[in-house]
């Protein structure tokens, strides 16, 4: 039995299953059996370095990601850093930190007629979601405007051409966007 303090199946099952691999794949490819894999991936066998190497490098991974702690970082209310992506009457805050390659999420408040301009605009990301908190959210795209309300979510291709508003004269609007990977 693997020591609770080197715990690694579940890293291991993660990452295989990221990659959309099978016990099986990863086993041939390893030149392992596919039941030590399931083992592993459930702590209840000590493997050896060489074993671990080559799981590890057909996983592409290396043997560091196995045994360091995953990191987090908490972001309290109101203390995320302010970014400025543009737009106009919009006051938005960074909620995931800015080393995040994987993911960026942004809180939005919109003033009324806030906007992100009247031009469409691309990210370089490969996926966008938006979730309208509070309020209305106009998205605009190259041949469509889809509106939003609360609990309203939309999620688009990160290079579809598009900008937003909050058409309301009188009402703001609170949104989160989701880009993958960070821009």
């Amino acid at each position: 039995m693997t020591p609770p303090e080197a715990r690694i199946g579940g890293r291991l099952r993660a990452a295989r299953q990221a990659r959309g691999l099978t016990l099986e794949q990863v086993a041939a490819a390893a030149e392992l059996t596919k039941g030590f894999l399931s083992r592993l991936e459930r702590d209840e066998v000590s493997p050896s370095v060489a074993s671990l190497v080559a799981v590890a490098g057909v996983l592409g991974i290396s043997m560091g990601e196995l045994f360091d702690p995953p990191t987090t970082q908490l972001v309290r209310a109101g203390t995320g850093p302010p970014i400025a992506f543009g737009g106009q009457r919009v006051h938005e805050t960074l909620l995931t930190p800015g080393t995040q390659r994987e993911l960026q999420v942004i809180h939005s408040r919109l003033d009324p007629g806030g906007t992100g301009g009247a031009d469409l605009y691309t990210l370089r990301s490969t996926m966008e979601f938006v979730y309208v908190v509070a309020g209305r959210l106009d998205v605009v795209l190259a041949d469509e405007t889809v509106s939003l309300g609360p609990g309203d979510a939309l999620t688009f291709p990160g290079r579809t051409p598009h900008t937003w508003r909050n058409g309301s004269t009188d009402e703001p609007a609170e949104v989160l966007w989701v880009l993958s990977p960070a821009p």
